[in-house]
């Protein structure tokens, strides 16, 4: 085994851990997931069958992955944040064919007690803040805070709000890792060297 796992985990026959991956107190891994390299699984997390987590994510304690999630690589789920994969559920009808995708994308940050809503896409280095409930896809570098979730600012990769011109349009460097962002429109992109 590559990875180390807490003797009060459960990792189900068939399930695939990347190597340097930890999997901590009373954590339950169903057997088709997918779950890659350097990842955290705190205590207390449950994983799904139709679940994929790229390298390198972070999954706080007490967070459910719940089938058709699929978190790219370097995703950070808060504490107690919360997936889901109906729409419209109810206890006396079965709705297991009507599960939605929901894709988060490479470093995205979804803050401590923060509600996804099935169906949607968290793009890259986006930042949902502690208890947001997103409802609706959220662009690149989104920062969305609040019930409903709304956009009210801009993230760097490095995790730190940028400030941008009110405009819609403008460029910005980061203060901490010298990367510059333009700004068009509601699209923020990074500069490459």
């Amino acid at each position: 085994m590559s990875h180390y796992q807490h003797p009060s985990a459960i990792v189900d026959d068939g399930a695939q851990i990347g190597e340097d991956s930890r999997v901590w107190h009373f954590v339950h891994v169903c057997g088709g997931a997918r779950i890659g390299k350097g990842v955290s699984l705190g205590q207390n997390v449950f994983v799904g069958n139709k679940v994929m987590i790229g390298d390198n994510c972070k999954v706080q304690n007490n967070v459910s992955v719940y089938d058709n999630v699929t978190l790219e690589d370097g995703v950070f789920c808060g504490p107690s944040m919360v997936f889901t994969n109906v729409y419209n559920p109810r206890s006396l009808i079965e709705r297991k064919d009507q599960y939605r995708d929901t894709l988060v994308k490479k470093g995205a940050t979804l803050g401590a007690n923060c509600t996804i809503v099935c169906g949607v896409t968290i793009g890259e280095y986006a930042f949902v803040g502690a208890g947001a409930v997103v409802n609706k896809d959220v662009p690149a570098h989104a920062l969305m805070v609040g019930v409903p979730a709304r956009q009210i600012g801009w993230m760097s990769e490095f995790g730190e709000q940028l400030e941008l011109p009110r405009q819609g349009q403008g460029e910005v460097t980061c203060q901490h890792t010298g990367a510059r962002y333009v700004l068009s429109g509601n699209t923020l992109s990074k500069v490459e060297a």
